[in-house]
């Protein structure tokens, strides 16, 4: 099973992204997810998740600015980030250690390839 994120890139202060995570085979709606982020020259560090009766929670610089949502129907998780700073450049990994694939839980970490996310000031 693979996390497959898209939706990164260049945006300018103030713009918004909308990052999206889908897994194949994977029953997103008793799953749990999250969106981690890592700058250059600096650790990574949770952005938001998601558990599988929808309860979010966000790191502390998101002040409202980020949703975290899930679409049981399709299957993706996605990140709508609006009034993007500068200081959210970094790639985006998508994660999950609780999810429900092939007829079984799994609780090993699982994560994404990254997107990056670029914002100029």
């Amino acid at each position: 099973v693979q996390l497959q994120a898209s939706g990164g890139g260049l945006v300018q202060a103030g713009g918004s992204l909308r990052l999206s995570c889908r897994a194949p085979g994977v029953r997103f709606s008793v799953s749990h997810f999250k969106w981690y982020r890592q700058a250059r020259g600096k650790q990574r560090e949770l952005v938001a998740s998601i558990d599988a009766r929808g309860t979010v929670k966000y790191g502390d610089f998101v002040k409202g600015r980020f949703t975290i949502s899930t679409n049981n129907a399709e299957n993706v998780v996605t990140l709508q980030m609006n009034s993007l700073q500068p200081q959210d450049t970094a790639v985006y990994y998508c994660h999950s250690d609780r999810y429900y694939y092939r007829a079984s839980f799994y609780s090993m970490p699982l994560w994404g390839q990254g997107t990056l996310v670029t914002v100029s000031s």
